[in-house]
């Protein structure tokens, strides 16, 4: 058996944990620059809150109601999220880890007697005891079925934030229940294909023959419907396919016109690029940097300048890409325009072991440069202290506009709660 412990509302959630004031109030998250709600506790779901929804459009109304609102506040949401995963790994040694608020629990390694009922209702208890969130939970055979029971205990109040699929007559009630759409894995131009022949729910997906799928559409598609029939063959690495490209980029808090000021954000999002591209394991052939002004504004004249830069030979020296970058900006930038977005893309990746090195290349020591870079990373990572480049500035002003956040209580020394 497997189970998903998936946290409820999880960044609106989060908010709550230091506000026992907020405990029965609605509350939203918005996205970068204060844009879009992305996050809702279930009394603003109540209210008709929808999610992507621009703040603006219903701020007022939310606000006049009595509604507290929040900026995003990443680095507290992923501290709670890494202690949501530890109370899990205490439980259950074999962890998969879906998302920050997702996680897989391998219960094969448990013994075959063990009580259900009694280690999803004792593993929901301590997460809200401990580390004050609320979790939903789903028991099955598959993963994908324990998605499906997951979205059950989720939606259904009468299941007490616990499903538990283990009898086919139940697993059959609730695939005939469950549109096409909402299987784990199944986008909305899939959907569409399959309701062409005649497949609108995840128990019509079921009954096909798992070689006919893997004949006419992927060998995703057939594993899913393998699982469905209660046959485990899932890895999370099924849904990660290796990165194409990385994409860096920010609104800004308020629009710009400094060249300087752009500089120093095309090299924070060439940074941030690099760092995920060493991550990932590859070097990048192709530096891509663009600025723009903003669309919706129709008050200020509009500009969109994007340039691509070929290298040599692939890197992931950050240097290389912040130099590059704002090469690229030098053949883009333009006086006059009021610039709100800018970014940095990298693609034409190759295995970092996996490329040919010109026989005219300047001669370059490439060790003492990847241990410069992974020396970097690992004080960054390590918060021993902050790393970065001078060309990266450090008043960033272009930060995007974060004007509601809360307090970063698990991280910063100096925004711990305190009593009188």
């Amino acid at each position: 058996m497997f189970a998903l412990i998936d946290c409820n509302s999880f960044y609106a959630s989060c908010e709550k944990i230091f506000r026992p004031d907020l405990k029965h109030r609605p509350i939203v998250v918005l996205s970068n620059n204060d844009g879009c709600v992305i996050a809702r506790s279930p009394e603003a779901k109540k209210m008709g809150i929808s999610m992507t929804q621009p703040w603006y459009q219903v701020k007022d109304q939310y606000l006049s109601k009595g509604g507290v609102v929040f900026s995003s506040n990443y680095e507290f949401y992923a501290d709670i999220s890494n202690r949501v995963m530890n109370v899990l790994s205490d439980l259950c040694p074999e962890i998969d880890i879906y998302s920050i608020d997702e996680a897989f629990l391998d219960l094969r390694t448990f013994r075959k007697n063990i009580d259900l009922v009694n280690f999803a209702y004792d593993c929901k208890k301590r997460i809200k005891d401990w580390i004050g969130v609320p979790v939903s939970i789903g028991i099955a055979p598959t993963k994908t079925l324990a998605k499906l029971a997951n979205k059950v205990a989720k939606d259904d109040p009468r299941f007490d934030g616990v499903v538990i699929l283990s009898e086919p007559r139940v697993i059959r009630h609730f695939l005939k229940s469950m549109p096409i759409e909402k299987i784990w894995g199944i986008g909305r131009k899939l959907t569409a294909k399959l309701e062409n022949i005649d497949i609108k729910t995840a128990y019509d997906l079921s009954q096909v023959d798992s070689r006919l799928i893997g004949d006419n559409f992927n060998v995703v598609l057939e594993r899913t419907v393998r699982e469905l029939k209660g046959q485990s063959c899932i890895t999370l690495h099924d849904f990660m396919e290796p990165k194409k490209q990385i994409m860096v980029s920010r609104s800004f808090g308020k629009s710009i016109r400094s060249k300087s000021v752009l500089s120093e954000a095309i090299s924070f999002h060439a940074s941030r690029a690099a760092e995920k591209l060493r991550y990932e394991k590859q070097k990048c052939r192709l530096i891509t940097a663009f600025i723009r002004s903003n669309r919706f504004n129709t008050r200020v004249r509009q500009i969109y300048a994007a340039k691509s830069f070929e290298l040599v030979h692939p890197t992931d020296d950050t240097r290389i890409i912040i130099k590059n970058a704002n090469r690229i900006l030098d053949q883009i930038f333009a006086d006059g325009y009021q610039y709100a977005k800018a970014g940095v893309l990298l693609s034409d990746f190759t295995n970092r072991y996996g490329y040919q090195m010109s026989l005219f290349d300047k001669k370059r020591d490439e060790k003492m440069a990847s241990r410069l870079m992974q020396t970097v990373d690992y004080i960054n990572l390590m918060e021993i202290a902050k790393i970065g480049f001078g060309n990266q500035g450090y008043r960033n002003t272009w930060r995007m506009k974060r004007e509601i956040k809360s307090k970063r209580y698990t991280t910063q020394i100096g925004e711990i709660p305190t009593t009188k």
